[in-house]
């Protein structure tokens, strides 16, 4: 396996062995483990209350699906596998190009192996679907700080709805899971990628549309000055530039008013484009859906400056984003196009994606713990005068009481040993005397 634009190095047998996981990948320890699995069962469990299923699709995907799938700057970031045996010494003979001794790829996201499964598989489907998808993704970056090589991604999509339903529901059910989990007082973010379009045709941009969205997509780390030079510096015009630049200063603040900026793309021109109009119109229904179904607990606002990175975006996008961190907490959008590309037939599309590495990192910081968990018992014994089969059997008396009960055998240091349960979260333990109705629990101290 490489990673995109690089050749496989031979291994040197002499090299020692690594303790470490390859770089931008982790262990992940007990603690954090069973932290994962409750939000992945908070989130699944809201998701099956709005009617989604879950599926799963393969870690690895055809290549020309991978790179077809308008992936964005993730296309730089596959991890390529090599062709194996006759197929790998057949190129490897051959004077061919570098990207011929690859056909297959691990997934960089979870949309692209959505759809091929869809069109694979649509006759034995609900039409509409409905899916949920939870698993590992790939991306050969570089790693920091919430940013991992391998993390895991937590998808609904809507495959087969046109109307904003699509969008309302992917949103409110996201936010009911974020709740779930015992998030507050977070905001979404929306815009539409035709509102982009128009924004930057009303400017003067003419032709080269992506480059400049990859500008404005830096906005929070580079600011509007340092969009205007990326935008100079990639050759575009000075005036465009400077009105484009004039119009981002003016929707920055306060919560951009959706009615407001579409009036300021009417200026000087001949009216509204339909597309346009539709596009706001849609925006419209889904913020005040959302809101009406907020509660107040959450919040909606529309964002012109928002991208997302993925090329297959066609309409709706949208990120939520929380006080104090900032990175987004998830995101997604409607992608009508991509179906099209794989079977030939249109069908709209429409997905989020929970960050679920990033939600996990704030519950650790806050010292969460999964709300559903059952105390931890240790049930120590004496290997030199307990029956095994007495062991199990107050084992799992202990655990018809409701305790999760781990069996070990006494150390000589048993108080060193009970704050080492305590250490791993265990909340009490029995010392086993060899009679199975005489188990009397107690506390472990912290």
């Amino acid at each position: 396996m490489t990673e995109a634009g690089t050749q496989p190095k031979p291994s040197d047998p002499k090299e020692p062995l690594s303790l470490a996981p390859p770089r931008g990948m982790r262990d992940l320890l007990p603690k954090e483990t069973s932290l994962r699995d409750w939000a992945t069962r908070t989130i699944l469990e809201t998701y099956e209350q709005f009617g989604f299923s879950r599926i799963e699709t393969p870690a690895l995907e055809h290549l020309q699906n991978l790179k077809g799938g308008e992936g964005g700057e993730n296309l730089k970031l596959i991890y390529e596998v090599l062709k194996r045996g006759e197929k790998l010494d057949k190129v490897l003979a051959s004077d061919v190009e570098r990207d011929q001794l690859a056909d297959l790829g691990l997934r960089f996201d979870l949309t692209v192996p959505l759809v091929r499964y869809f069109c694979a598989n649509q006759n034995e489907l609900l039409f509409p679907m409905k899916a949920i998808q939870i698993g590992s993704v790939w991306r050969a970056e570089a790693p920091q700080k919430g940013r991992f090589r391998q993390f895991t991604q937590c998808d609904i999509d809507i495959l087969g709805v046109k109307s904003d339903v699509a969008e309302t529901e992917l949103l409110v059910a996201s936010s009911q899971a974020l709740l779930n989990l015992g998030f507050s007082d977070f905001r979404i973010r929306i815009n539409d990628r035709r509102i982009l379009s128009a924004m930057v045709a009303h400017c003067g941009f003419a032709g080269r549309f992506d480059n400049v969205f990859i500008a404005i997509d830096k906005l929070d780390k580079i600011g509007v000055d340092g969009v205007e030079k990326d935008l100079i510096a990639h050759g575009h015009d000075a005036g465009a530039v400077a009105k484009l630049g004039e119009l981002i200063r003016a929707s920055m603040g306060e919560d951009a008013d959706l009615s407001k900026f579409a009036a300021n793309l009417q200026k000087g021109g001949e009216g509204m484009a339909p597309e346009l109009s539709s596009a706001i119109n849609n925006l419209a229904v889904i913020i005040d859906a959302v809101q009406s179904c907020s509660c107040g607990k959450y919040d909606i606002v529309f964002d012109p400056t928002l991208v997302r990175g993925m090329g297959y975006y066609t309409g709706p996008i949208f990120e939520i984003g929380m006080k104090g961190y900032s990175y987004s907490m998830g995101g997604g959008g409607r992608y009508d196009n991509m179906v099209g590309k794989f079977s030939g037939r249109e069908v709209p599309a429409c997905g989020f994606s929970i960050g679920f590495e990033r939600i996990i990192g704030v519950l650790l910081d806050n010292g969460a713990k999964p709300i559903d968990s059952k105390e931890k018992l240790a049930l120590i014994f004496d290997p030199d005068r307990d029956k095994t089969s007495d062991v199990m059997k107050a084992a799992e008396k202990l655990r018809n009481q409701g305790f999760h009960v781990s069996a070990h055998p006494r150390k000589k240091d048993m108080r060193k040993q009970l704050d080492a349960f305590a250490h791993h979260e265990f909340s009490k333990f029995v010392a086993f005397k060899g009679e199975v109705d005489n188990l009397e629990v107690k506390p472990l101290g912290k």
